[in-house]
């Protein structure tokens, strides 16, 4: 206790009621919940198994629990530390005839859900499917029946929504299932209908503490309202100014429903810093000010004023990839830093491939979060299936996927006669189908479409050999059809990126093999290891790429926040006053994860499709004020929106003229 500053304290010693304590970013929140735990075990005298402690991640649970572990050795393990959804499971499992489930019923994932819908749908678009499957989730979130959105639904959208809602329901029940979302409606429902079973869950929680609460959705508000009800023995512990998850139902107005619902609510700010310097403190404060306030706060640090932030002006994306790793590296080496003390940063997810180009061709190590990386996208993966099928023909799951993608009449019964002859023999499935005795096996049909598979691979093996190897993919990505299928198996926006990535990776071949002088064979080898190593989840020492989303808890020594400009940050569909506070708190996040050194960049122009945007500076930028910035960033001129776009469009009027 005695390295706890006094409003820490006075969060992990305050159990007589309900406590709120809104942690700023860096003041310490994980070490107020663990040290509390042990406080109410060591201090308090409360059983371990009468506390429960709730996250949002699976990653934050684990921490939790080896803080604890670390305060209170053995004793920790009795706490219930884990998310909201896998605290809904266990009350499920246990509670599952009251709801006329069984034990072992289902648990659908989201790809699952979507292929259920898609059937209920009878096949609608995807793009359609999404927005319908999003408004359902944000209606079960909400604790909306299917009978309340009926009556809610206010536009064609909705209303199909709402009818698609009422026969996914049914067919759950039928298939003895619950989805993601069901894993915190269905024990509000329960706890709400019957009394004796919510109150034998209060009996066992003495304590909840809540993680991240300014993230709880309206469901996730109530739960903690039915398992405390009577005591209200709660900690709930959040930062409204880090609120950024409305697009997925989080609701920050929790936070005012608490003062309005618990009037005995005690509440404590922590604003000391622990993670950055003055500077960008300064710079974070000034920023946030600019929204509208529940809880006056405002965050300070003992640890100096620090560098000044730096505001760069770049031509476009690729010249803004190229100046940011060349500083990221340059910086490296004038400071003797690791690769994992820096973090790049973007609004979304499609920024990271110009920067991990840049990574790549300076050969420095990169992991990614928040967003496939380029080599996990699925059409990148489907081309590299073909290339380690040239490499190793007995490479059984590059065969699987290279024969089924694109589709060629070979399916999953023909797929499993293949695999039952190859176990038989104790061969790989390319093996096994050269076998001239396979024909005994298989119909002729599927039989003569694997044999021309293998006959194709052997052809392009070939001439891998000696063939310039940008030309030869691009030869081998033709043959198989593969830009035709995409389009006919996506939506045109999907089939568009997808097929625009893979024209990436085929020029970057083709580059890699005329500087390296390499035949596809030998690039082959090399791009199988990568693409298998690229996850870079064990890597430790990193350069972090992610989403401003993705980020969120986390701290680097140097932060590179890149792309703000208008348009981007703030995003050009949130400019209405709510969504407009909404990216100013994920501008604020992005600020508030730098430690020593800060660097945002922003570009003149960005190409948007085929046509070149300009671009003008995120307002945020001037809303920073002046102090914590460069003399160079001081003197940029942030207009506002209109003036903007009446710019923008004057220019383009222009150029169109000439």
């Amino acid at each position: 206790m005695h390295t706890l500053n006094a409003a820490q304290q006075a969060a992990v010693t305050h159990v007589d009621g309900p406590l709120l304590v809104l942690a700023g970013a860096g003041s310490g929140k994980t070490r107020v919940i663990t040290q509390k735990i042990a406080y109410l075990i060591r201090d308090y005298g409360i059983a371990p198994s009468h506390i429960t402690a709730i996250t949002f991640t699976n990653k934050a649970a684990k921490e939790m629990q080896a803080r604890a572990q670390s305060l209170l050795g053995e004793r920790a393990k009795g706490v219930m530390i884990s998310t909201f959804h896998a605290l809904g499971v266990r009350i499920l499992r246990q509670e599952a005839n009251a709801l006329g489930l069984k034990p072992g019923f289902s648990i659908l994932d989201s790809s699952d859900a979507t292929g259920l819908l898609q059937e209920l749908s009878g096949g609608i678009d995807k793009a359609q499917l999404r927005l319908l499957q999003s408004r359902i989730s944000l209606w079960k979130n909400a604790l909306i029946n299917p009978d309340a959105a009926i009556e809610l639904a206010t536009d064609g959208l909705e209303s199909s929504a709402a009818q698609l809602y009422v026969d996914y329901e049914r067919a759950l029940r039928a298939y003895q299932a619950v989805d993601f979302d069901d894993l915190i409606r269905l024990p509000v429902a329960l706890f709400t209908m019957q009394e004796e079973v919510a109150e034998r869950w209060r009996k066992r929680l003495w304590h909840l503490l809540i993680d991240e609460y300014q993230d709880t959705n309206r469901g996730q508000y109530r739960l903690v309202q039915l398992l405390t009800q009577g005591r209200d023995a709660f900690t709930a512990v959040g930062d409204d100014d880090q609120s950024i998850y409305a697009w997925r139902g989080a609701d920050s107005e929790n936070l005012r429903l608490l003062k309005a619902d618990y009037p005995r609510l005690k509440v404590v700010m922590l604003e000391q810093n622990y993670r950055s310097t003055s500077r960008i403190l300064g710079a974070a404060n000034q920023l946030i000010a600019h929204n509208s306030k529940l809880f006056e706060k405002k965050l300070w640090s003992t640890h100096g004023q620090g560098e000044a932030i730096h505001i760069q002006t770049c031509r476009d994306g690729d010249h803004e990839a190229e100046w940011v790793v060349s500083r990221l590296s340059a910086h490296r080496f004038e400071r003797r830093t690791q690769f994992s003390d820096y973090a790049i940063l973007y609004r979304g997810n499609y920024q990271a491939r110009v920067f991990e180009q840049q990574l790549r061709a300076q050969r420095i190590p990169y992991v990614i979060s928040g967003g496939q990386s380029f080599f996990e996208r699925a059409e990148i993966k489907d081309i590299i299936a073909y290339l380690r099928l040239l490499t190793n023909q007995d490479d059984d799951p590059a065969f699987i996927r290279a024969v089924t993608t694109p589709k060629r009449g070979i399916g999953g019964a023909t797929l499993e006669a293949l695999g039952l002859t190859a176990g038989r023999r104790r061969q790989s499935l390319f093996a096994t189908l050269l076998s001239p005795a396979l024909g005994d096996d298989l119909p002729v049909r599927q039989h003569t479409a694997l044999r021309e598979f293998s006959g194709f691979i052997q052809r392009m093996e070939h001439r891998a050999k000696n063939e310039p190897a940008g030309a030869l993919l691009t030869a081998i990505i033709d043959a198989i059809g593969y830009e035709t299928w995409l389009f006919s198996a996506f939506d045109v926006r999907d089939a568009e990126t997808r097929w625009s990535n893979v024209c990436d990776f085929v020029q970057w071949i083709g580059r890699k093999g005329e500087e390296e002088n390499k035949t596809l064979l030998e690039l082959a080898q090399s791009v199988a290891l990568l693409s298998m190593l690229d996850n870079g989840t064990e890597e430790s020492n990193a350069v972090q790429l992610a989403t401003l989303h993705a980020v969120k808890g986390l701290e680097f020594r140097h932060v590179f926040l890149a792309g703000i400009e208008e348009g981007l940050l703030p995003h050009r569909d949130s400019l209405d006053p709510a969504r407009l506070e909404e990216e100013r708190r994920l501008m604020y996040v992005g600020l508030t994860r730098a430690q020593a050194s800060l660097t945002i960049s922003w570009c003149e122009r960005r190409k948007q499709g085929k046509t070149w945007m300009l671009r003008e500076p995120s307002r945020f930028i001037a809303e920073m004020g002046a102090v914590a910035l460069t003399a160079a960033a001081q003197g940029l001129t942030v207009p506002d929106t209109t003036t903007a776009i009446a710019r923008a469009a004057g220019l383009r009027a222009m150029l169109a003229g000439k």
